[in-house]
């Protein structure tokens, strides 16, 4: 490979790509002035040299005659070389034997001339080092499975029908399909048949097809959400018959995502039941020769991409399960409540209800977690906050992140006690049920994915969306929402972060990302803050952190927990447990209170670093567009959209808009309800039904032949304005004093007494909207307190007015009676 290294030359030799690039270099400069031929082939001279040494150059450098004159060789070198009018340069190269070379030196500044045709220069070593003289290379392809398919391979699992896109859901039951269970499996031949058999036809198992190219290596094919033909990610299923110590290679070969966290080091999760009955052992991180990569499957529509690992079985003859993530089912979820439920204590203050019934009739639970108030006032002033998971179904993280969230707030904490004496927590563990039964990665049974269609309208078709969303508005009618936070999962990105909503309000810019930052302070291993984002994308619009930042909740946050791990502090390099994810459900409490804590140092404090930190972001936008800007006065008037990026690095799926079978069912009601739009607008007044009179009777005569009598009566029409003017506001003061009577009337009709809860929720929605309070901070006793008794502070009493409710007449006499809200209508909001 390296010439220089050899002991003798080459026989033949090729042109010298130097020489010539000297040539033309020398010629182009005026320092050569001899013509080409004229030159002598440098290598065939060396060669000649040093097979002879006695034998020189004929006196010209063209000629290939040799003189066998020893004493003549100097002399003509030096004289053909040196000749002034042939060569002005004197960089002659010498030999270890000090003779000349025929060659000029290697410029100093042409060092990196390259070609192609040329030989590659031997490495230099230091002297001091010994080589051997011994090439070695390498091939740096690592080992990729080509795809074998079922025409090549032996197919030991498939599920028969499976509804795709063009299908939709129309009926469920308990158990599914009826009818006898198929087994879809092959048949063992006997016991030395070493087939793996697979089965995912269990709560959240996902596995269409498994085929097998060899004998420890099987293919995977993933089943798409129900109903559509897209969404392949979330894996769970079962192997048995395994044998110890063999090496398996199990290749899924139909993922859609281009990119994955198991690129930088993500492995899949094993579970051993054999080790968990003996050892306690469960779920674990196992495989090696982990890749992932694109393949030449696809259609040439969509490409798709190969998850491939190995492993090794602990034990022969063993049932073990392979999953993407710690798999958390709804029955694990119905255990978990009902054991709340079940609880004397827990009962007092977590109560669970139905919010409504999915797609396929499973319930969809709420909780509401608050201490009992002793005052309807106390109860009133509580601020709400909102937390939801699982409208994703393959991402089973939101769901400890969840659990996380629950046991720590149903303990008997200080902190917790503190945290439902202030708020009340409105929870909806699952709001996609039906997806995570069947094994979906991000639909529901519509076929759809419900975090695009908050805006919905279909209450039949999204109803788990629809009454989250129904149920919020509610909420915010009768008290302030302090937080919405949805729990997700990522799979393209490590760590824990947020995504959140830019304020417009000039009054409370950054505020939304304080949240953000204290929960990084308060989890430094976990939370990265520079990954969280709060641009609002079109895309984004149906979400549910945009809608219900519309609709008035300022920290409105979606959290992304890592499929993988994380990359800071004592957890870096290291996959997320369970536990670290029920640690963050902690961690949110936590911040709770640091967030509203009436001393507000750590909220100010937050808030100036993020001001410095934002300044940081700014300067180094415009250092990359080349452009420099003072900002010291205008800075905080720069839009946040501008200098931010966007989500695109998210896990978020594009709205595939309605199914085909819903978009009249959408129509009819769209026209439903453009039609009591029109019909609920207001009639006119009687002054607006005059002048709309008077203006068609002058267009009408106006119109006539008779111009005399047009004129008259047209200038007599414009002298009557006054009487339309008076008859006008006669009108319009006597519908003013008609108003009171008519409420008065209907007060008698109905009794002495009006409906208390109504007027409680109004007269409590009224003095909120009345009373200034700040936008982030509820007033509650100090941090870590032990006193649950806590008494409402003063100014978060609503001023009940005595003069809020109306009089009423008995036996003639004007009594005014002051009705007070009765105790038990906001004891459990």
């Amino acid at each position: 490979m390296f010439p220089a290294l050899e002991t003798e030359l080459r026989q033949e030799t090729l042109p010298d790509p130097y020489e010539d690039f000297m040539y033309h270099h020398l010629q182009y400069y005026g320092y050569f002035k001899a013509e080409r031929d004229s030159l002598p082939d440098s290598a065939t001279h060396q060669q000649a040299w040093k097979n002879n040494p006695r034998l020189v150059l004929n006196g010209s450098f063209g000629e290939r005659d040799l003189i066998p004159d020893p004493l003549q060789k100097k002399k003509l070198l030096y004289s053909s070389m040196l000749t002034p009018h042939l060569l002005k340069s004197r960089q002659l190269l010498h030999n270890e034997f000090g003779e000349a070379n025929p060659r000029l030196r290697e410029p100093r500044e042409l060092f990196g001339f390259f070609s192609g045709s040329a030989p590659l220069q031997a490495p230099r070593w230091p002297i001091e080092c010994e080589v051997i003289k011994e090439n070695i290379r390498h091939i740096g392809n690592e080992k990729i499975p080509d795809i074998v398919g079922e025409e090549k391979g032996t197919v030991v699992y498939q599920l028969d029908s499976v509804p795709t896109e063009g299908s939709c859901f129309s009926s469920s039951r308990v158990g599914g399909k009826r009818g006898d269970i198929k087994e879809l499996a092959v048949t063992l031949q006997g016991p030395d048949d070493n087939t793996l058999l697979f089965e995912s036809r269990f709560e959240s198992g996902n596995l269409q097809k498994a085929v097998r190219v060899d004998t420890y290596e099987y293919e995977l094919t993933l089943r798409t959400d129900l109903y559509t033909n897209k969404h392949t990610q979330w894996f769970y299923f079962r192997v048995q018959n395994t044998r110890k110590d063999a090496t398996y290679r199990f290749t899924i070969v139909n993922l859609l995502k281009p990119k994955s966290l198991y690129t930088l080091g993500m492995k899949p999760l094993m579970y051993s039941q054999l080790d968990a009955d003996t050892h306690n052992l469960g779920w674990r991180r196992e495989g090696k020769e982990i890749k992932y990569y694109k393949n030449h499957m696809g259609d040439g529509l969509q490409p798709f991409y190969c998850l491939t690992w190995t492993v090794q079985f602990p034990h022969d003859q063993d049932t073990c399960f392979f999953a993407h993530f710690y798999p958390y089912t709804y029955t694990d979820l119905q255990c978990y409540l009902l054991a709340v439920a079940n609880n004397p204590v827990q009962s007092q203050f977590c109560k669970l209800r139905t919010l409504c019934r999915s797609l396929a009739g499973n319930t969809v639970y709420l909780l509401t977690i608050t201490n009992p108030s002793q005052t309807p006032q106390e109860a009133a002033a509580k601020k709400a906050v909102v937390l939801s998971a699982r409208v994703h179904p393959g991402e089973s993280n939101g769901s400890w992140v969840m659990k996380g969230f629950l046991d720590f707030i149903l303990s008997n904490s200080p902190d917790a006690q503190l945290l439902r004496d202030i708020f009340v927590f409105k929870v909806v563990p699952m709001l996609n049920p039906d997806g995570v039964i069947v094994g979906n990665y991000r639909c529901s049974l519509a076929g759809r994915d419900l975090n695009r269609h908050y805006k919905t309208i279909l209450k039949e078709s999204f109803p788990c969306i629809w009454y989250t969303r129904s149920m919020i508005q509610r909420l915010l009618e009768e008290r302030e929402v302090l937080l919405y936070c949805d729990f997700h999962g990522h799979s393209r990105k490590n760590n824990i972060f947020l995504y959140g909503c830019n304020n417009n309000d000039r009054k409370y810019w950054l505020h939304e990302r304080v949240f953000p930052l204290m929960l990084s302070k308060n989890a430094p291993d976990k939370f990265s803050f520079p990954s969280c984002n709060f641009k609002i994308q079109k895309c984004k619009e149906g979400t549910g952190r945009v809608v219900m930042w519309r609709m008035g909740i300022p920290n409105s946050y979606t959290l992304e927990a890592t499929f993988g791990g994380s990359t800071l502090g004592s957890k870096r390099h290291t996959h997320f447990t369970t536990e670290d994810l029920k640690s963050l459900g902690y961690h949110v409490c936590d911040t709770l209170l640091d967030f509203c804590d009436p001393d507000q140092t750590k909220f100010t404090q937050c808030l100036a670093e993020l001001k410095e930190l934002l300044q940081q972001e700014i300067h180094k936008k415009f250092s990359e567009l080349g452009q420099d800007m003072d900002l010291e006065g205008s800075w905080n008037d720069i839009s946040l959209s501008d200098i931010e990026s966007s989500t695109s690095g998210s896990d978020s799926s594009l709205s595939d808009g309605l199914p085909v079978h819903l978009l009249s069912i959408a129509h009819e009601l769209n026209q439903k309800k453009m039609y009591k739009k029109k019909k609920k607008t207001p009639l006119q007044t009687r002054k607006q039904r005059n002048e709309q009179y008077q203006k068609n009777m002058i267009r009408e005569f106006k119109s006539t032949e008779y111009a005399p009598e047009r004129a008259e009566i047209a200038s007599t029409l414009q002298k009557q304005p006054t009487f339309f003017k008076n008859s006008g506001n006669t009108s319009s003061s006597t519908m003013k004093n008609e108003k009171p009577r008519m409420n008065e009337l209907n007060g008698r009709v109905k009794g002495n007494s009006l409906d208390p809860p109504k007027m409680t929720t109004s007269i409590l929605t009224k003095e909120r909207m009345q009373r200034k309070k700040p936008r982030f901070t509820v007033s509650c006793s100090p941090k870590r307190s032990t006193n649950t008794s806590q008494e409402p502070a003063p100014d978060m009493k609503p001023n009940w007015s005595r003069n809020t409710f109306p009089a009423t007449q008995r036996g003639g006499a004007n009594v005014v009676s002051v009705s007070y809200p009765s105790l038990h209508i906001y004891t459990y909001p």
